[in-house]
């Protein structure tokens, strides 16, 4: 294309302005009426769309970590033991498991999770891990220094 003036040149905005403009009604799509015809006002509600879907996923990301918490305290409680002596008897076993693989393990296998609340309980009672709670040593986990 030949531009004979520089006026020229500075009107023709080309085929950029179409993929942008393409882009915003995209989004836009799923509105009603004007904000989703109207490209100045299509832009104000994607932009507002997505500035809440992004506090959305963090939002979701905070639900989610209170909900395992709750999950956590709730399965560690039901056997008698609470989350901090948990934690603490697992890290001296070695077993490094995060929250979520715990409350994954207390929701679908639950024997599973009650053999590994046994061995952080017998750990943390063999290493003297000062609680205020009263642990019992689960008896069908053997450690060295509970053999007779």
């Amino acid at each position: 294309m030949v531009f004979l003036s520089l006026n020229l040149l500075t009107r023709a905005r080309g085929p950029d302005e179409f993929w942008r403009k393409r882009k915003i009604f995209k989004l836009a799509a799923h509105f009603f009426g004007r904000r989703r015809n109207c490209y100045s006002i299509a832009i104000k509600g994607v932009h507002r769309a997505l500035i809440y879907s992004t506090t959305g996923r963090k939002l979701k990301k905070e639900d989610m970590k209170e909900l395992r918490e709750q999950r956590l305290g709730a399965a560690t409680s039901e056997h008698g033991i609470n989350f901090t002596i948990l934690r603490e008897g697992l890290t001296r076993c070695n077993i490094l498991l995060n929250r979520k693989s715990l409350t994954d393990l207390a929701i679908w296998e639950p024997r599973s999770f009650k053999a590994i609340t046994d061995i952080a309980c017998t750990r943390a009672k063999q290493d003297h891990v000062k609680t205020k709670l009263n642990i019992q040593v689960p008896k069908n986990v053997i450690v060295r220094g509970l053999i007779k």
